[in-house]
C-alpha cells in the first residue's frame, strides 16, 4: 500500500462549501505546512508507508485533500465528479497523475456526483458509501460493478459530516469508529447489522475529527484531543498516534482526508 498526498502550498480558505469553512477564519499557512509535514513523515518513517506526491496547483486550495480525488482499485482510477464547481478543477491533475502511471481512468455515471474515498470505504469485503450531501446514491451501483464488491449505501444527515470519512472509520478485525448522529436511522441499522464491533465517538471528539483517522494495521493516526476514542481503541488492541491537524479542520478535513490509498496494481486484494 502507498498513500498519495499533496503538499499544502496553495491551501487556504478561499470559499465556503461546508460549515467548517469560513473565509473570516483563515488557516495559518506556515502552521498548516508544518502539520502536513509531520503527518507525512510519521506515515513514512514511523509506519513505513511509501508516500507518493502530486504537484499542487494554484487556485485549487483543497487539492491537499487527496482522499476526495477518486478511488483506486487495482489498475483503475475512478475519478471523482465533485458536487461543487470550485473543486472540479482538481480532476484533470489527478487523472494526469494516474494516467502517467498506466492506470485506466474511469468515471461515475454521467450526471451523478461521487467524491472518491471521501465517501467510499471498505470494511472487510464490504464497501460502505455515503450519499446525500456530496455523492449521489445512484453512482454506487456503477462503482460496485467496477470494484466487484457489494456496496451498502448510508445516508448522511449532517452538513457538518458531509463525507463518510468524517463520521466512519473502518478498522481491522471487523471493527469501526462511527459517529451515530451523522447517519439516518436506516443507515445505523445497516452498520449495526454488518459490523461486529462499532465504537461510538462522542460529540466533542467527532468535531475534532476522531473518525477521520488513518489506519495501518494496528496503528491509528488521528487528530489530537480525542482521549475517549483513544482509550476505546487501545482497549481493542490498537496503538493510537495523535498529531495536531487543526489547520485542516478549518476546511473540514483531517488525517484521512489528506491521504488517498494507492494499492499496487499487482496486489488485487490489498485495498
Amino acid at each position: 500500500m502507498r498513500f498519495l498526498m499533496c503538499p499544502p502550498r496553495y491551501y487556504g480558505i478561499e470559499y465556503e462549501i461546508n460549515p467548517w469553512m469560513s473565509r473570516s477564519q483563515q488557516s495559518n499557512s506556515h502552521l498548516a505546512a508544518e502539520q502536513w509535514r509531520r503527518l507525512c513523515h510519521l506515515l513514512a518513517d514511523r509506519l513505513g508507508i511509501p508516500i507518493e506526491l502530486v504537484e499542487p496547483r494554484p487556485g485549487l486550495p483543497d487539492m491537499v485533500f487527496t482522499a476526495n480525488a477518486g478511488l483506486v482499485w487495482r489498475d483503475k482510477f475512478i475519478s471523482s465528479r465533485f458536487r461543487h464547481d470550485v473543486r472540479s478543477g482538481e480532476t484533470p491533475y489527478f487523472e494526469q497523475w494516474f494516467r502517467a502511471r498506466d492506470y485506466k481512468i474511469l468515471h461515475p455515471p454521467e450526471g451523478y456526483c461521487f467524491e472518491g474515498e471521501g465517501d467510499l470505504l471498505l470494511c472487510g469485503e464490504l464497501g460502505f458509501a455515503g450519499y446525500h450531501i456530496r455523492s449521489d446514491v445512484l453512482a454506487h451501483q456503477k462503482i460496485a460493478e467496477i470494484i466487484e464488491r457489494e456496496i451498502l449505501s448510508l445516508e448522511l444527515t449532517s452538513a457538518w459530516f458531509y463525507h463518510l470519512d468524517t463520521c466512519f472509520c473502518p478498522l481491522r478485525g471487523g471493527a469501526a469508529l462511527y459517529y451515530p448522529p451523522a447517519f439516518d436511522a436506516y443507515a445505523l441499522k445497516v452498520l449495526h447489522s454488518h459490523i461486529p464491533t462499532l465504537v461510538a465517538v462522542p460529540d466533542e471528539e467527532a468535531r475534532r475529527f476522531a473518525c477521520n483517522a488513518v489506519v495501518a494495521g494496528a496503528e491509528v493516526v488521528m487528530n489530537d484531543g480525542c482521549p475517549k476514542t483513544r482509550a476505546e481503541l487501545e482497549a481493542l488492541g490498537f496503538s493510537v498516534i495523535e498529531i495536531p491537524l487543526g489547520e485542516f479542520i478549518k476546511a473540514g478535513g483531517s488525517a484521512k482526508c489528506l491521504v488517498l490509498k494507492v494499492p499496487h496494481a499487482d496486489a488485487p486484494d490489498s485495498n
